[in-house]
Parts: C-alpha cells; sequence; structure tokens
C-alpha cells in the first residue's frame, strides 16, 4: 500500500509559479512510477506529467516548457514545477502512483492505470 499526500496548490496571478508536492508512504517509493494529473470543472482529467523512478520522464505538450516533474527518492516526495501559469492551468491536481518500470511511466499512462492516488490539490490561475 502506498499513500499519497499533495500539498503546495493555492492561488497565483497569470505569469506566476507553484510548486506541488507529493509526499508518499507506504512502500518502497523508489521503485514507482509517479505522476501528476489535473481535472477542472466540466473537464475530463489530463495527465500532466510522469516520472520513472530513475528519473526519466514525460510531460503533456499542453504544459511542455512550462511544468516540470521531479522526484527525491530519498525523501519520498514527488514534485511538479510550475512555471508561467495560465488562466486554463486552474484545476484540482493529483498525484497518482505504480509499482511498474522498464519505461512504462514514458508514455505518460491514464488514470485507471495507477494503482494509488492522492486526494488533490488545488491551484487557481487568476488573470
Amino acid at each position: 500500500q502506498v499513500q499519497l499526500v499533495e500539498s503546495g496548490g493555492g492561488s497565483v496571478q497569470a505569469g506566476g509559479s507553484l510548486r506541488l508536492s507529493c509526499a508518499a508512504s507506504g512502500s518502497t517509493y523508489s521503485s514507482y512510477c509517479m505522476g501528476w494529473f489535473r481535472q477542472a470543472p466540466g473537464k475530463e482529467r489530463e495527465g500532466v506529467a510522469a516520472i520513472e523512478f530513475e528519473g526519466a520522464t514525460s510531460v503533456a505538450d499542453s504544459v511542455k516548457g512550462r511544468f516540470t516533474i521531479s522526484r527525491d527518492n530519498a525523501k519520498n516526495t514527488l514534485y511538479l514545477q510550475m512555471t508561467s501559469l495560465k488562466p486554463e492551468d486552474t484545476a484540482m491536481y493529483y498525484c497518482a502512483a505504480i509499482r511498474r518500470g522498464g519505461g512504462y511511466c514514458l508514455r505518460l499512462p491514464a488514470w485507471g492505470e495507477y494503482n494509488y492516488w492522492g486526494q488533490g490539490t488545488q491551484v487557481t490561475v487568476s488573470s
């Protein structure tokens, strides 16, 4: 079992930055593929980024160049650095985990392919 707790959300003006964190506990975190998702009201959930336990990443085209996913395996923590934020980035952001490697993360797995999910943290970007 893995427990995931997101933090770092908040309100920011367009052009600003936020760093989200996802603290993991309960299992061998370093062997997990980790991902970030977001869902805005009335919209489908979107995969934002994913990272292999060795550090290789995949990022959605919608945020490429603005968002960076990273992880600190020693601290069992996943991060999402978001810069140049836009109002359309407003959403609930979730982290997710699955015990898979070998490039599994690099195809940006869908929400249902993960085994564990956090409760989310809200990001609101005002114009």
